[in-house]
């Protein structure tokens, strides 16, 4: 077992402020807890630097209207998208080259060269919709992977995101499309405001998106029912080709901007139990997009170790939280197992009609 991580040195000079969640710290200080604890010299571990997606496999998601604004805007600085979401010089080049850090991971799984991969990008992707980004996100550099991999000759791809916040633009670019199936898990009420039960997809892709609500202070055993009652079945009923997962680490219980109480042994076990579908269903094609997590210090170098070892069959019983956090988590984490098995049902509902799985 190799699993490759995705890295460009490019993804540490992005800055839209200082004191922006989204900072180079993200990865920074996450990079220097796997140094220390000895992953970088595995050789379970292949360290793997991306090129930019070119232009054409970005168009297969965005308009040209805005790629060309983004171009336009990026060259002289200054620009705004949203109260979030500046433009600061340069950040076309490196949002490009997020992107091709999606397509490099997805590549690497595809032709063999690493059993799954991790790319650990920056700028994140999952609210860029197809006319704008949003966010913190300018390309949404795993809808752009996946287009790739149609391209290739793929028929069925799943995407699971777990990130905190909705990935609405991930599920804006394949709502209407049956050979993508897109899965979240995300904390409601919180930003972008999407992602209920009933958001479902249309047309011909009706059925193939899949929202689970989590309401604040849900943990890991939320997040297993979650993968137990509704994404393993539906997955193996779909049986996808290549998996993929946007990945935010913004769920984990010291993360400043959000309400969710997952720990970093919980994202490790998710990961795990992901992969094991992934060998199941689709000989272990899998690969791993960063998203969000704004926990620098607490959080993200112990949940990123978390999912390594886990993507890597490391033995994850000893994967540890930060220390002096504890307190947190006893804030956070709050009795909702009725309110999660409540909408999980919600969800049951309205999938019936589309997946056998749920029937019974």
């Amino acid at each position: 077992m190799v699993t490759g991580i995705v890295f460009h040195k490019e993804y540490l000079m992005h800055e839209q402020s200082p004191i922006h969640p989204e900072r180079r710290e993200r990865l920074a200080y996450t990079f220097d807890q796997l140094r220390e604890e000895g992953i970088l010299d595995s050789d379970l571990i292949k360290i793997i630097e991306p090129s930019p997606a070119s232009l054409e496999d970005v168009l297969e998601v965005h308009t040209r209207e805005y790629v060309n604004f983004l171009k336009r805007e990026s060259d002289r600085g200054g620009g705004i998208i949203d109260m979030d979401t500046n433009i600061p010089k340069g950040v076309f080049e490196r949002a490009l080259l997020a992107a091709g850090g999606a397509i490099r991971a997805a590549k690497a799984v595809m032709e063999g060269e690493v059993e799954n991969a991790y790319a650990m990008v920056r700028p994140p992707g999952h609210h860029a919709k197809p006319y704008i980004g949003a966010g913190f996100c300018y390309f949404n550099n795993v809808a752009i992977a996946v287009k790739w991999l149609l391209k290739k000759g793929f028929k069925r791809i799943a995407i699971l995101d777990f990130d905190a916040h909705h990935g609405d633009g991930t599920q804006e670019v394949f709502y209407e499309d049956d050979k993508v199936l897109f899965i979240s898990t995300h904390q409601i009420p919180l930003y972008p405001g999407t992602g209920y039960p009933w958001e479902c997809g249309s047309g011909k892709g009706e059925g193939f998106t899949i929202n689970i609500p989590m309401p604040p202070g849900a943990g890991d055993e939320e997040y297993f029912l979650a993968m137990n009652e509704i994404i393993a079945p539906i997955l193996k009923e779909f049986a996808p080709e290549f998996i993929a997962v946007s990945l935010g680490l913004d769920a984990h219980f010291t993360d400043p901007i959000t309400g969710l109480a997952l720990t970093a042994k919980g994202y490790a076990e998710i990961m795990k139990r992901t992969l094991e579908l992934s060998e199941e269903i689709c000989n272990g094609r899998l690969f791993v997009v960063l998203e969000g997590g704004y926990s620098v210090e607490a959080a993200l170098p112990y949940t990123n170790l978390g999912v390594i070892a886990a993507l890597a069959k490391l033995d994850i019983r000893f994967i540890r939280e930060p220390e002096g956090y504890e307190s947190e988590l006893f804030w956070k984490k709050k009795d909702v197992r009725q309110k999660v098995l409540s909408n999980i049902e919600d969800v049951k509902k309205i999938h019936r009609r589309y997946w056998n799985c749920l029937k019974s």
